[in-house]
């Protein structure tokens, strides 16, 4: 069966959503399996689909700044999007695709990999879910089971607006969205970051069908919606901008951020005998890579923390690795900690790499 591209151009926050959910929803035997390539008209919030809302956004933010809020049917994560992204939807029959999700990422991304490629970036895909460049993120991609469909999503990276990433997110205090904002900065990249310029959309759009022909090994024809699909999407235009959908308190808290699939940041503490220990950490392959301790205990000399806290980073997450480490600085340094003692310190960094595993 011949793929059908449908290209819907720029379009409502809600419907840039609502299009992919209708045509799954719809999906029949005879319904082609089928791409959309869709851009926001306007900037706004998604959050996925076993999120809870308050836990995740910053909702006082987003009302203040007329920024709306939608939540999908795929999982993931909170992200703020706009018209600098080209969505790329794949609405397929479940024998069509790979049985693993994995692979079936792994095929999504191929077209916007090659993409990027022919234009100068050197992307490539990084297990589970992650296209990269240097280590960098420029894409993640999603995977659902809707209606009778398969659902992959994912995004061709024009820009990106790190700044309102940051303030978009439910924060513990702003050290802790300025951490977020750096690490935005350091392990994300875009089009624009990496070439200096955007590249022409339509061109770009060409490129991508190209390749996913190539992929799919089938040709590509332009087409519309059918009558059923559109009133399926206008259903779920009601659905997904209704408060009791987007309000759903069903979902989990997640421990972190994700930046991307190897870098990780957020808070956790630990009360010690000594005081109470807090630590902002940014993970990266299980690896500190930065770490700021603050909190009611002694360490003395004062002027030596910054020093430790250098001390741990790209320190292996382990019990043993943490350990030799502060011990060995609490040796050559001749520092004190009342009341806090080396697995003080190590128990809340395990704790918080272990709720990302979980989490």
């Amino acid at each position: 069966m011949t793929l059908r591209l449908v290209d819907v151009g720029a379009v409502s926050y809600l419907r840039s959503q609502t299009v992919y959910h209708g045509v799954a929803q719809a999906f029949a035997p005879e319904t082609p399996n089928t791409i959309i390539l869709v851009s926001p008209k306007e900037p706004y919030v998604c959050i996925g689909c076993n999120q809870v809302l308050e836990k995740e956004v910053d909702v006082d933010f987003c009302m203040q700044n007329n920024i709306p809020i939608v939540r999908r049917e795929v999982g993931g994560g909170a992200v703020y999007l706009d018209e600098n992204q080209l969505f790329t939807q794949w609405i397929f029959s479940p024998g069509s695709v790979p049985m693993r999700v994995e692979e079936r990422f792994k095929m999504h991304a191929y077209p916007i990999i090659k993409t990027y490629k022919t234009l100068g970036i050197e992307a490539y895909f990084r297990p589970i879910n992650d296209i990269q460049v240097a280590g960098k993120k420029i894409g993640g991609m999603g995977a659902a089971a809707i209606g009778s469909a398969e659902v992959l999503v994912s995004s061709l990276m024009f820009d990106f607006n790190f700044e309102l990433m940051a303030k978009v997110l439910k924060v513990p205090d702003e050290k802790f969205r300025d951490k977020i904002y750096q690490s935005l900065q350091e392990y994300m990249t875009t089009m624009q970051k990496e070439l200096g310029t955007r590249p022409d959309r339509q061109e770009v759009k060409k490129r991508y069908i190209e390749f996913s022909e190539e992929v799919l090994r089938d040709t590509i024809e332009e087409g519309e919606f059918t009558d059923a699909e559109m009133r399926s999407i206008e259903e779920l235009d009601a659905r997904f901008s209704s408060d009791e959908w987007l309000h759903s308190k069903e979902g989990h808290i997640r421990p972190a951020v994700k930046i991307h699939s190897d870098v990780w940041v957020g808070e956790t503490s630990h009360k010690a005998n000594g005081g109470l220990i807090r630590a902002m950490i940014r993970i990266k392959k299980n690896r500190i890579d930065d770490i700021a301790l603050s909190g009611d205990f002694t360490f003395y000399p004062h002027t030596k923390l910054p020093e430790f806290e250098k001390a741990l980073r790209q320190t292996e997450i382990t019990g043993t690795a943490l350990l030799e480490t502060i011990q060995n600085f609490y040796s050559q340094e001749k520092v004190q900690s009342p009341g806090v003692e080396p697995e003080d310190w190590i128990q809340p960094i395990l704790s918080f790499a272990d709720s990302i595993q979980k989490g």
